[in-house]
This record gives C-alpha cells, sequence and structure tokens, in this order.
C-alpha cells in the first residue's frame, strides 16, 4: 500500500467504558437476576450483570450509602445512607418517591418481604423497625438487641408474620408481627451474628458469625437443634434448595446420608475470610464441597481478604458472591465423576484503582491485560467487558506490562513491579513461566522484542536496562529467566522502553529529561536525544521510518531523527505533562494522551491536532493501540477503561446519509411552497434549520389574507424547543431595520398562540426577551416618530390647498374657507405643540448622546441628514 492510499483517520468514538460501580457495602440483586443495584461511594450505580455497564446512576446525598434493597417486583428501590434518611426510588424514572428518618444512628441492613408492602430496618442503634412503604409510616418497633444489628430478614412465607434479626450483641431474635413482640432470643454464638438462613420448608432457620459456628433453630418451638463447624469465620450463609442446581449436582452425596443417617439434612453454602466456597449437610455436618484454593488473590496470613457476602441467584443462575477488594464472582455448580465442581462464569470488578499500564492481548486481540495499583494484572473479556482471570504472584504493585504472541504460538504477558522483579506469564495455563530477578528498584518499563520474540527489555529505578531471554524457558520450563545484557543508561528513573519494529535498537526515556537509542543485543550507545525541558514519560519507535516519538512532561510531543539525534517536529496542544504517544496509520498519525485527562488525535505530516476527546476525568497513564484493528483502550486515575475505534468510515456514511435526507427534505419543502402549503413547509423549514427560508415563507404570508390562521396552524405543533428555536430567529431578524417587521408580524403572532404560562417555561427566555425589548422599543420610537412627521405634511398639503375634507352637507364657499382656516389654525397649534415636545425629547437625546463614543462617519452623515430635515420641518413651520 503506498503512503498516497493510507486512509487518514478523522475521529475516534468511545464504544464502551469499564467504570467504577462498586466501592465495597451494600448491594442488592433484582429478582429475576438481570441487574444489581450497587453503593459507589455517595451514589448508586444499576448495573448489568451480564458486562458490567452502567445502566443508570442515582445520585443519593452527601454521605455513603449505608443498607440497599430492591422490591420483589423490580419496581422500587429502597436505600439509606449516613444520614439516615430513608429513600423509595422508582427505577423506571429514578426519581425519589419519598423519603423519611426513624433511627437514630445509620442503618446497616434492609429487607422487604414478599408482597413489596413491608420494609425492615435494621440499625447501628440496636433497633429493628418494619416500615409501611406506601405510607411511609413505622408500624412496628422493636427494641431488644444491645449493639448493632447486623442482618435481618423476614419469614419466606407470607402467612407467617415473623422477622429474624442478627446482631453483633452475639444473639438472634425472631419477632412476631401480629403481636409486636420478640417471641425468642437464640444465644448460642459467642462472637456476632453475621448472616441468616431459612429452610425450604421454612422450619428451620441458620444463624452464621464469626465465631466460626452454623446453628440450626427449630422454629416449632425455638429451640436449638444441631451445629456445624466451618472453621472460619462466616460472613454468608446460603440454603440450598431442591429446585437449585446445586441440589441436582448434589443428589448423591444426600441418597447416601439419608440412608446412612435416616434422615433428611439441610445443605448450606458458607463464605468467609478464608476466600473459598464451601457446600455443607446439616445431617452430620458433613462438608460435601470445598474449593481447593481461592479464585482471587488472598494476601498476607495477616492481612487475609476474602468473601464478604454471597446470594443465591434467582431461576437457577447459580451463586453470587462478592470478595473484599470489589469484585462479584459468578458461580455455577457441574457434576463430575470424581463429585462436584464449582464453575467461575464470570468477574466483574467494582473498581479497578488507578490504572498505570494495559496492552490488547492474542491473536485477535479480544482481551486487555490491565496493571492498576495492585499486586495482580487483570485480564479482561472485551466482548462481556468481566474479568477473565488474574495473575498473582508479585508482592507489590505492578507498575508496567507488555504482551506478544511468541513464534510458538503462545501468548505471553511480561510484568515488571515494584517488588523489583519481572515476571513472565503464560495466558493458556495462567501461570507464571519465569521470573527474572536483578534489577535493584521498581521496575518501572518493560518491551518485548517485535520481530524475534524471544526476549524483553526491562528499565528500573536504578537507571539501568536489562536484556532477558526466554527463549529456552519456553521449552524446558525452568523457572529462571537469564539476563543476555545489562547497561546503566540514564541519571534518574526510566519510565519507558520501546523496542524497533527489526529489533535492531531500543530507546528508553527517562526522568532525566533525555531519551537514550542503543543497539541490541549488547545494548551500545547510539544517540542520546536531548531537548525535552522535563522528564520523559513515553518514547515509541516509528512502524516506517527512521525516527522515535517522545512525550514529555514538559507537555510537548517530540519526533526524532535516529541517524543524528536531531528534533524534527514539536507539537504543542495538551496543557498538562504528556504521558502516552502511539503511532497509528502506519506511522502518518498518533494518538496520545496527558495528566489533563485528554485524548488527542494529530497528524505528522501537518502537525495539525485532528480530534480532542475529554472522556476521563482525572490523569490519563495508560493507552493501548490495537496492532490489527489499531483499537484504543485508555484508562487512568478515574479508575475508567475506555475503548475507542475508528468511526472515520462510520461518519462519513452518516454525513452522507444527512446530506441526502437533506437533499430529500428540501424538495419536499420546494414542492410546498410551490403548492401554497405554508403550514407544512414551515414545519420542514424548522427540521432543517433554515431561518432564510423561514423567513422567505413569513414574508410571503403577511400578503396574504388568511396569513393568522395559517401562522398558528404551521406554529401549533412546536415543541418548546422549537419554539426556542423560532424566538433566536425572531431576535436576530429584529435586530435589522430591513427585517423588522417580519421579525414583529411573527412575534405578535407567538404571543397571541402561546400563553404567558408557557412562554414562562421556554428554556432561556429570559436571555431571549432582553435581546427582543430594546430593538422592539427602538422600533416602535421610529415609527412614532414617522407618524408625528405625518401631521405636518397633512398640514402644508392643506394649506396650499391640494387636499380639502370631504363633507356629506353642501356649504357656501366663505363657510367652508373659514371651516378650513380654522382647522388649519388648529392643527398648526396642535403641531407645534407636538414640534416643542418632541424638541424636548431630541434635546434630552442629545445630552446623553454626548457622554457616548462616535459612532463612525456613517452615523454622523446620517445624523447630519436628519439635521437638514429638522430644518426643514422649522422653516417650514416659521413660513406658516
Amino acid at each position: 500500500m503506498s503512503a498516497a492510499a493510507i486512509v487518514q483517520k478523522k475521529n475516534y468514538k468511545c464504544f464502551k467504558s469499564l467504570e467504577q460501580f462498586y466501592s465495597g457495602g451494600p448491594y442488592s440483586v433484582s429478582p429475576d437476576g438481570s441487574f444489581i443495584a450497587c453503593a459507589c461511594d455517595e451514589t448508586i450505580k444499576i448495573i448489568n450483570s451480564s458486562d458490567a455497564s452502567v445502566k443508570s446512576t442515582i445520585e443519593s446525598d452527601s454521605t455513603s450509602v449505608t443498607a440497599l434493597c430492591i422490591s420483589p417486583n423490580a419496581n422500587f428501590l429502597f436505600s439509606s445512607s449516613h444520614s439516615r434518611q430513608i429513600r423509595v426510588w422508582d427505577l423506571s424514572t429514578l426519581q425519589c418517591l419519598r423519603s423519611w428518618k426513624g433511627h437514630e444512628g445509620p442503618i446497616s441492613g434492609m429487607a422487604c418481604d414478599a408482597s413489596g408492602g413491608l420494609l425492615a430496618t435494621a440499625g447501628n442503634d440496636g433497633k429493628v423497625m418494619v416500615w409501611d412503604v406506601d405510607g411511609g409510616f413505622c408500624t412496628h418497633y422493636f427494641k431488644g438487641h444491645t449493639m448493632v444489628v447486623s442482618t435481618v430478614m423476614f419469614h419466606s412465607d407470607p402467612s407467617k408474620l415473623l422477622l429474624f434479626s442478627g446482631s453483633e450483641d452475639t444473639t438472634a431474635r425472631i419477632w412476631d408481627l401480629t403481636t409486636k413482640k420478640c417471641i425468642a432470643s437464640l444465644q448460642k454464638h459467642q462472637s456476632a451474628v453475621t448472616s441468616i438462613g431459612l429452610s425450604e420448608d421454612g422450619w428451620t432457620l441458620l444463624t452464621a458469625g464469626r465465631d466460626k459456628l452454623v446453628y440450626l433453630w427449630d422454629l416449632h418451638d425455638y429451640s436449638f437443634k444441631s451445629s456445624v463447624v466451618v472453621h472460619e469465620s462466616v460472613e454468608a450463609i446460603c440454603v440450598i434448595h431442591s429446585s437449585s442446581p446445586f441440589a441436582l449436582c448434589l443428589a448423591s452425596y444426600v441418597q447416601v446420608l439419608e440412608k446412612q443417617r435416616k434422615g433428611k439434612g439441610i445443605q448450606f453454602i458458607t463464605v468467609g475470610e478464608r476466600g473459598i466456597v464451601r457446600i455443607w449437610d446439616s445431617n452430620g455436618a458433613v462438608c460435601h464441597f470445598e474449593q481447593k484454593s481461592s479464585d482471587f488473590a488472598v494476601g498476607s496470613e495477616d492481612n487475609r481478604r476474602g468473601f464478604t457476602s454471597a446470594v443465591m441467584l434467582p431461576s437457577g443462575q447459580g451463586l453470587l458472591t462478592v470478595t473484599a477488594d470489589q469484585e462479584f464472582l459468578f458461580y455455577s455448580p457441574t457434576e463430575t465423576p470424581d463429585g462436584l465442581n464449582l464453575n467461575l462464569n464470570k468477574r466483574l470488578v467494582g473498581y479497578n484503582e488507578e490504572i498505570v499500564d494495559m496492552k490488547f492481548l492474542g491473536e485477535e486481540e479480544q482481551f486487555l491485560a490491565v496493571a492498576t495499583s495492585v499486586e495482580q494484572v487483570r485480564v479482561y473479556d472485551l466482548d462481556s467487558m468481566s474479568c477473565s482471570y488474574v495473575l498473582a504472584g508479585h508482592t507489590d504493585i505492578v507498575l508496567s506490562l507488555d504482551t506478544c504472541v511468541s513464534t510458538s504460538g503462545r501468548t505471553l504477558i511480561v510484568t515488571g513491579s515494584k517488588d523489583n522483579t519481572v515476571r513472565l506469564w503464560e495466558t493458556d495455563s495462567r501461570c507464571c513461566i519465569g521470573v527474572g530477578v536483578g534489577h535493584l528498584g521498581a521496575v518501572g518499563a518493560v518491551a518485548f522484542s517485535k520481530k524475534s520474540r524471544n526476549f524483553f527489555v526491562s528499565g528500573s529505578t536504578d537507571c539501568t536496562l536489562k536484556v532477558w531471554s526466554f527463549d529456552g524457558l519456553l521449552n524446558d520450563g525452568d523457572s529462571s529467566l537469564k539476563v543476555k545484557a545489562a547497561a546503566a543508561s540514564h541519571d534518574k528513573d526510566i519510565n519507558s522502553i520501546a523496542i524497533a519494529p527489526n529489533d535492531s535498537l531500543v530507546c528508553s526515556g527517562s526522568q532525566d529529561r533525555t531519551a537514550c537509542i542503543r543497539r541490541l543485543p549488547d545494548l551500545v550507545s547510539v544517540t542520546v536525544l536531548r531537548g525535552h525541558k522535563r522528564g520523559i514519560w513515553s518514547v515509541e519507535f516509528s512502524p516506517v521510518d527512521q525516527c522515535v516519538i517522545t512525550a514529555s512532561g514538559d507537555k510537548t510531543i517530540k519526533i526524532w531523527a535516529i541517524s543524528d539525534g536531531s528534533c524534527l517536529k514539536t507539537f504543542e496542544g495538551h496543557t498538562s505533562s504528556v504521558l502516552r504517544a502511539f503511532f497509528v496509520t502506519r506511522g502518518s498519525q498518533f494518538v496520545s494522551c496527558g495528566a489533563d485527562g485528554l485524548v488527542k488525535l494529530w497528524t505528522v505530516k501537518t502537525n495539525e491536532c485532528i480530534a480532542t476527546y475529554d472522556q476521563h476525568e482525572d490523569k490519563v497513564w495508560a493507552l493501548a493501540v490495537g496492532k490489527k484493528t489499531e483499537m484504543l483502550a485508555t484508562g487512568g486515575g478515574d479508575a475508567v477503561v475506555s475503548l475507542w475505534h475508528d468511526s472515520t468510515t462510520a461518519d462519513k456514511e452518516e454525513e452522507f446519509r444527512k446530506e441526502e435526507e437533506s437533499v430529500l427534505r428540501g424538495q419536499e419543502l420546494e414542492n410546498a411552497v410551490s403548492d401554497a402549503d405554508y403550514t407544512k413547509a414551515i414545519q420542514i423549514a424548522f427540521e432543517l434549520r433554515k431561518p432564510h427560508k423561514l423567513f422567505d415563507l413569513f414574508s410571503q404570508l403577511c400578503s396574504k389574507r388568511d396569513a393568522e390562521h395559517q401562522i398558528e396552524k404551521a406554529l401549533s405543533g412546536l415543541e418548546k424547543e422549537q419554539w426556542h428555536l423560532l424566538l433566536e430567529y425572531v431576535r436576530e431578524w429584529n435586530i435589522k431595520p430591513k427585517l423588522c417587521h417580519i421579525a414583529q408580524f411573527v412575534l405578535f403572532r407567538i404571543f397571541r398562540i402561546l400563553p404567558p404560562t408557557e412562554i414562562v417555561e421556554i428554556k432561556g427566555i429570559g436571555e431571549l426577551l432582553e435581546g427582543l425589548i430594546p430593538y422592539s422599543q427602538r422600533h416602535f420610537s421610529r415609527i412614532d416618530r414617522l407618524e408625528r412627521s405625518t401631521y405636518l405634511l397633512d398640514y402644508t398639503l392643506t394649506g396650499m390647498s391640494v387636499i380639502e375634507p370631504h363633507t356629506e352637507e353642501v356649504v357656501s364657499r366663505s363657510g367652508a374657507t373659514k371651516q378650513n382656516k380654522d382647522s388649519n389654525d388648529g392643527r398648526l397649534v396642535e403641531f407645534q405643540e407636538e414640534v416643542q415636545e418632541h424638541d424636548a425629547v431630541e434635546e434630552e437625546v442629545k445630552i446623553s448622546s454626548k457622554k457616548r463614543k462616535s459612532k463612525g462617519s456613517k452615523d454622523i452623515a446620517s445624523k447630519k441628514k436628519k439635521g437638514v430635515a429638522y430644518l426643514n420641518v422649522s422653516t417650514i413651520t416659521s413660513e406658516a
């Protein structure tokens, strides 16, 4: 493909985003499992369960959300925050229907009964309250707990009016809604009661706590039945019903136990601090299933992070668990010859921390590897935007990564971390196949070779570059990476590394404001690029030319010649540090991002910034460019991952379609004008945004007898936005004296059609009226002066006997003459009084005009003409 055949990109569009939707705390799953309401700091995010896309955002108040609950019919959402305000939201309109307060402290839990008419709230004040949803008043007020009430639940059978609650005072209580009393206090736990469950038949209550025990209680007489030791602090318990897929997979286990123990037990799931899912049977306290390892990285023994909550999804969709690091894990069971297996179907990450680097992954680039401010690398499926898997192994934050497909077809990831090591990962096995140790500082940059793809280069805060070989590693499986070459390259931290397309050169950018180009594999210095005034954050080789692009903290981007290290071009446009810059369109364009939160598309030849995108709210640290599709991915300090695709072709097609539609509509407009169908013509002119054509139509209507009727018919169907647009047109017409009579004509009709109440509701009406009133007053003053001047013309013509009054009765010539004289004398007196009044007004105008600046020779000439006119008037008056 020749350079002339390259199609320049004109625009990118963000077609998908992965943003923060959960900051920990409460959440609620819809009855059908299609969406989840999540607490995200002071807001509530409604997300799709399938791809974590945010459907809507509810601004609660200025305090963090503490409790959430979705009604059984999914019409309403109940929420509460640290302000203690209970709110009812309509999920269709996202409007707050009603709100009230009741507790003396924040609300820690909510539950809705099966009918959706009652809402139970558990408070930090130790109280449990039941509310009428429609009326917003308290129906039950229960006191008894001495500490924070952590959980609350209605009985699943609507005929049994019972309410269960668990508290940090180590007790669980059963409340009778009929008698409004506590009918049982269950005191067995030695620690806080964290979760409550109810058997399928409704006669056994299960309570779990942080004392590593699950207790079963008989609801016939509220007596203790049995206990299960689970060996971990339990955060959530879920009872398995007979219709659940878990029950079908456990059928063989259950049958054996029923024969051995001669009884049917209750199967339930527990999750807690260990971060694993376990399935139990109360018949003998047997553990049917236990995960061999956690599906997310558990911290050190002193700082364990596990599950914080779990819920059984409706309609047999499986199990949803929530981790301490804001991840939603969706599980489904499968039956295997060896027993039960638990599959992780989907992982939705609620919060990504600050994103520092990312790269596309795989031959088809359907995955995205993301490094955030955590010790793991998260790999996302771009179709579902769910986290497919996590690469855990580093002991400190991952700062940089790169991806490639080896010559043998294996997809590899290399990562550099703050723990001073580099790690090589294979995506098929999802495990680390090599560790490189040798740097004395954090590894801030890594890059794979482009051609041979059997080595990579790393740069560190120890100011050195190292070349690592993994050619033999892929074959023998050795876990140690070998250093082929090393060199001290800079005086300060190395921020970025790039390898030439032919693997002959490597370029490194540093905080010492220089970029060094070295020959591979021995790292012999070739040239040093000097010219930036601050540290260099990004370097990249051109795919076609012998040049390098650098992005710096001095807000500029430079292109350098490799041969002599001279600066070829400098690009300015960012308002803050430029953090990344990558070539696109075969090196004829490039994309940059910076600390100003902007993403920019540039053309190298013209030094022109074609487009600027303000999608992020914080620094954009990471920018990835797809090698095949040239799709973009950006991420930064706002924890948002945005995907962009080239929309140049689509924009051209859309522009052509609009132009074609405009031509057809224009023809309809001309046909309507030729048919004298002014109503249709005015409506089409509005749709096409043609003010000049609209003015011509109104001008033609002014001369019609039924103009008022046709204008009212044409304008009666306008919406508020169109009324605003019409008033804008009228305001522009009203400025010009040649067009003002049409503007006043239309304005009069508008005020005849619209009542004042509707005029006030038009957006921006105040500003429009401020532009209409002064010019309207000026036009009416000019008409008034013109009308007064006609009195002089009448007097002059009458005095010259050019016109005579018409009378029905015949009178004598002398009498007529006397009558005309008296009439002329009276008109003269009247005219002289008006002239005196007019002179007084003109004198005031002259005094005020002295304070103004001159308006130019044209205005002076017009004033002179007016002065001559007034002189002629006074001369004629004196002669008369």
